[in-house]
């Protein structure tokens, strides 16, 4: 059974900092590219970032270009995502995804070709 953990979220205030994990099983990361992705309350679904197979490659959304960054550990099997500089308008569901498609990331990937979903990690950032 595939499965995807997230873990790492909460509340924090407005310039902190949280580290989001996302631990894959009965899958290998080092055979796909993991995104994160996010959803705020009445907003769609975006796509915030991705890290290739091999870690080696990454990309990120504007918004939080500068302030998060995509890491993976391939012995454990797990992908960090580290938010710095945390705003108010960074409150969303957080979502890890594994897209058996690519091993490399393509910035505007379909959301449907992440086969496998975490079932999120709330994070709050107050004012």
């Amino acid at each position: 059974e595939v499965q995807l953990v997230e873990s790492g979220g909460g509340l924090v205030q407005a310039g902190g900092s949280l580290r989001l994990s996302c631990a894959a099983s009965g899958i290998t990361h080092a055979d796909y590219a993991i995104g994160w992705f996010r959803q705020a309350p009445g907003k769609e679904r975006e796509s915030i970032s991705c890290v290739s197979n091999n870690g080696r490659h990454s990309y990120y959304t504007n918004s939080v270009k500068g302030r998060f960054t995509v890491t993976s550990d391939n012995a454990k099997n797990t992908v960090y995502l580290q938010m710095n500089s945390l705003k108010p308008e960074d409150t969303a569901l957080y979502y890890c995804a594994a897209n058996l498609m690519r091993r490399r990331c393509q910035p505007g990937a379909p959301q449907h070709e992440y086969a496998y979903w975490g079932q999120g990690t709330q994070v709050t950032v107050s004012t």
